[in-house]
């Protein structure tokens, strides 16, 4: 018999203020390009989306993925190709990355959910190390050159995203919706499944729970979710390259989601804001930026044990 999860209310206090949080992030990513390079902020956005989309699948999954660059990386040729060779529009190059990292999601998931812990993660690195390694042999990637001069096209036919402002506002809808995608799914009786079988999943398969099923639906979702942000970043900067697709991006994510606050929503956003902050603020150091980096990380894991978000939430007794 299969356990069918009851209905699951989030207090009212808890989603006001949540609400209020969103709402408060929005408008700092809608004023940010009046004090800060456009481009940038579309970087954080992308990255933003990224660690979210990974925060979802260990935060809440309990389930550490060391090959999540595989699926951003995939989106990224994918748009990049599907734009400049096949010439689709911006929304359909963006749509079939997400797609293509939405079926490498399934088939890697299908091989990654059958074990558990270190196992599952160390099959993850191993499938993302050969993709990586397709991806740098095949010929339509352009191999160490990537796939440059992506064109922006027009978005629906009418919408010229060579302009800063249009491009800005699409990143900025894929975001907050890729974001709002995830608020829900954590808040819903899916949700609550998945944060039941990251506590204890020997408990989850008693109560008649499909274990294999849910994670494998966490696994994909967060790998369309990463596709999304993949994709778009290859529109962002016009170029997809084998950076995105290597085993140090997945360490970047991993590290970010850390640094924000394992398991809260917020935490991710503000871990990539972090990060690419540090690396464009710092990159007049040149091979230095890794160890101030990995300084940075190592005060932050001792001052931070719960991440930035993790400990002001904490602070104000208020889930974040």
């Amino acid at each position: 018999m299969v356990a069918i999860p009851t209905p699951y209310t989030p207090s009212t206090d808890k989603l006001r203020h949540q609400r209020i949080a969103i709402i408060a992030m929005a408008v700092i990513f809608v004023l940010a390009p009046l004090v800060a390079y456009p481009v940038f902020m579309m970087k954080i956005m992308c990255f933003a989306l990224f660690a979210c989309a990974f925060n979802l699948l260990i935060g809440f999954g309990g389930l550490l993925s060391f090959g999540h660059a595989m699926f951003f990386g995939t989106a990224g040729y994918a748009s990049a190709h599907a734009a400049k060779v096949w010439g689709f529009t911006p929304e359909f190059a963006i749509l079939f990355g997400t797609a293509a990292a939405t079926g490498l999601g399934v088939l890697t998931g299908l091989l990654a959910i059958r074990r558990q812990g270190i196992y599952f993660a160390m099959i993850t690195l191993a499938l993302a190390q050969m993709i990586f390694f397709f991806y740098l042999q095949t010929p339509f990637t352009g191999g160490e050159d990537g796939i440059q001069s992506v064109p922006r096209g027009k978005l629906f036919g009418l919408i010229d995203l060579n302009q800063q402002f249009a491009m800005y506002t699409l990143v900025l809808v894929i975001f907050l919706g890729g974001f709002m995608l995830i608020y829900r799914v954590v808040h819903s009786p899916f949700g609550q499944v998945l944060k039941a079988i990251r506590e204890n999943e020997s408990r989850a398969v008693s109560l008649g729970y499909d274990v294999d099923r849910y994670k494998l639906l966490a696994f994909v979702l967060s790998a369309a979710l990463s596709g999304l942000a993949g994709g778009t970043k290859a529109l962002v900067f016009q170029l997809a390259s084998l950076t995105d697709a290597h085993w140090s991006m997945s360490g970047e994510v991993v590290l970010m989601t850390l640094l924000g606050g394992l398991g809260t929503i917020f935490g991710p956003v503000a871990g990539a804001a972090i990060i690419v902050s540090m690396e464009n603020y710092l990159s007049q150091l040149g091979a230095w930026v890794s160890v101030v980096q990995g300084l940075i990380f190592v005060v932050c894991v001792l001052a931070f044990r719960r991440g930035v978000i993790g400990e002001i939430a904490n602070a104000i007794r208020k889930p974040l």
